[in-house]
């Protein structure tokens, strides 16, 4: 991308490449609580392709969010293997890691996490900060985000002017501002209401198709999970198949049902 975010490609579908982008082997994260060893993530192996959208659901403290915090390069693991696309993350230096997530990496967040005093716009245009751009240059590209989200009309307006959906379009358009390889999110529908969730979910599988981001989602509701190109289940720290969870409650007969509400069609 040079001046602004690249056009969409008409008619796309989740465009997914061969090989992965991002592969995790044995990753496993670990922190001392007095006597005890907790360990969020154990062992874990994945592979998320280029191009893929990918929803990771489980119950609180399966570790969801730690497997999503490492990937973006927001913490280290204990052990185990990360790399994204030729760069072991684990052999980065902190700000080395910082670099490449300002380059690589956009995060949603379930609460926007926009900075109350400034305007739309101004909050758009802070991870442009950190690259070497002209005023101009940043102008055009926060414009282009901001429009392909839906937003540019709300440029000028702080967050206690906007809806909660309007906050999120506007911290989804500075995840996708610098055209970021990756763009992760931790539960981005999360204190939403339907309507809206629908709504931005609907934003975030256009992005996947259009700009061929590839999508990582944290989310406990299944009708968003229905959104992604493959739905994972953590439990415990470990990847682990639908069938086995108890009660089946997010087995496939689910999936489909929520994937036939998210999309409008009947039940």
């Amino acid at each position: 991308m040079s001046d602004s975010i690249r056009a969409p490609v008409s008619g796309a579908r989740s465009a997914i490449d061969g090989a992965p982008l991002i592969r995790c082997r044995g990753l496993t994260k670990s922190f001392r609580k007095g006597d005890r060893v907790i360990s969020p993530l154990q062992a874990l192996d994945l592979e998320v392709r280029s191009g893929e959208f990918l929803a990771l659901r489980g119950p609180s403290g399966s570790g969801k969010t730690t497997l999503l915090n490492l990937i973006a390069g927001i913490d280290r693991p204990s052990g185990g293997e990360l790399v994204v696309g030729e760069v072991d993350l684990l052999a980065l230096s902190r700000a080395r890691l910082a670099d490449w997530r300002s380059v690589h990496l956009g995060y949603v967040f379930q609460l926007y996490n926009l900075v109350p005093v400034l305007t739309a716009y101004e909050n758009v245009e802070l991870p442009l900060l950190l690259h070497r751009l002209s005023a101009r240059e940043r102008h055009r590209k926060v414009e282009a985000a901001l429009r392909l989200v839906g937003i540019a009309h709300r440029h000028d307006h702080f967050p206690r002017q906007l809806s909660g959906g309007e906050e999120q379009r506007v911290a989804i358009a500075r995840a996708i501002v610098a055209d970021p390889t990756i763009i992760v999110g931790d539960e981005p529908t999360g204190d939403l209401d339907h309507e809206s969730a629908t709504a931005i979910m609907e934003l975030l599988r256009r992005l996947c198709d259009e700009l061929r981001k590839t999508l990582i989602v944290v989310t406990h509701d299944a009708r968003s999970a229905a959104y992604a190109d493959r739905i994972l289940h953590l439990e415990k720290g470990r990847l682990v198949d639908p069938a086995e969870l108890a009660g089946g409650g997010e087995g496939a007969e689910d999936r489909a049902r929520a994937a036939a509400g998210a999309r409008g069609s009947p039940p």
